[in-house]
């Protein structure tokens, strides 16, 4: 679970520990991400810029999302579901700590649950890879879904990744082939299936697990096409635009409502989620509630027509003045 309210000075003790730490370990592409995310989390917590104002909301918006006390897909599952049982592995490579899936119960009923899980301290961190999928947890996942259709279980899938994890192993085992893989097949799987982005939806990273038939948000998690850091180096040839690039990319969870990509927002406690998670946890389990049930009156084809027209939705340009 999250731990309770700390102080700002505690925050930027042990984000300094955590660079600290993360300094000593060996080299990655993750961990050097990771150490760059820890320093900007660090700085405006610094310059006091840790909660949203109306300027600069989407990157105070990002800020939030990655908040290293914002509850996590294992603090949801333990607040929301009953006797989960964790399987492993992808039956081709091996198994991936990043990508969790498993069994539970919701309110009684047996579900399936897939999602990305960060670590909270250093050891934590590099053990579920920074919450960075490799192939073998986009491969774990897509057969836990396949298993929960043969049962008729819906499917909850909760995002919250920085994205794939782009190092050489994960290149040369088929990063790109296994989320292409998931977006081919999970739209096809007869069983409804759920979203929620609670933290970062990152890119392809996310998408491979967030394609479903209703996507729900929490209101200050954000989901993008690309990092703003990543989007700022890429067209200013730095990182110092990242405020900007956070604003263009329209990642807030209002922008992508009412652009249609997102069907419900989840609204969190003043503060963010990570200011009261049992709060942010009972808001949630409504919402999951109600779209289980909406979702549980269609028909298998309906279910299937209605996914097929909502992807074809997504393809729509929207100009704007």
């Amino acid at each position: 679970m999250a731990h309770p309210q700390r102080t700002e000075s505690q925050e930027i003790r042990d984000i300094e520990r955590q660079i600290a730490e993360l300094e000593q370990v060996a080299a990655s592409a993750a961990s050097r991400e990771e150490i760059e995310r820890l320093r900007f989390q660090l700085e405006a917590l610094r310059n006091g810029a840790a909660q949203p104002s109306e300027a600069n909301e989407a990157w105070n918006r990002v800020l939030l999302a990655r908040h290293p006390q914002r509850p996590y897909t294992l603090d949801y599952v333990g607040m929301l579901f009953t006797e989960f049982t964790e399987l492993h592995g992808d039956r081709r490579f091996g198994d991936d700590h990043a990508m969790v899936c498993g069994l539970a119960r919701f309110e009684g009923r047996p579900v399936a649950i897939v999602g990305q899980q960060k670590g909270r301290d250093t050891k934590q961190k590099v053990a579920r890879n920074f919450g960075m999928p490799k192939p073998e947890g986009y491969r774990k996942a897509l057969r836990l879904m396949r298993l929960a259709e043969k049962f008729a279980l819906p499917v909850i899938s909760f995002v919250d990744t920085p994205g794939a994890y782009p190092g050489i192993g994960a290149e040369e085992r088929g990063q790109a082939e296994a989320i292409a893989g998931n977006l081919k097949e999970i739209p096809k799987l007869a069983t409804p299936i759920l979203v929620v982005i609670h933290g970062e939806g990152g890119s392809g990273g996310a998408l491979a697990v967030a394609v479903g038939d209703k996507i729900i948000m929490m209101s200050n998690a954000v989901y993008s096409v690309i990092a703003p850091e990543s989007c700022s180096s890429i067209l200013w040839r730095d990182w110092d635009h990242k405020e900007e690039a956070a604003r263009i990319l329209k990642l807030t969870a209002e922008d992508l409502h009412r652009f249609g990509m997102v069907d419900e927002l989840v609204p969190e406690p003043a503060g963010g989620a990570q200011a009261d998670p049992s709060a942010a946890g009972a808001a949630l389990r409504s919402a999951i509630c109600s779209s289980l049930k909406e979702l549980d009156a269609l028909s298998h084809e309906e279910l299937l027509r209605r996914r097929r027209e909502r992807l074809r939705r997504l393809a729509t340009f929207v100009a704007e003045g």
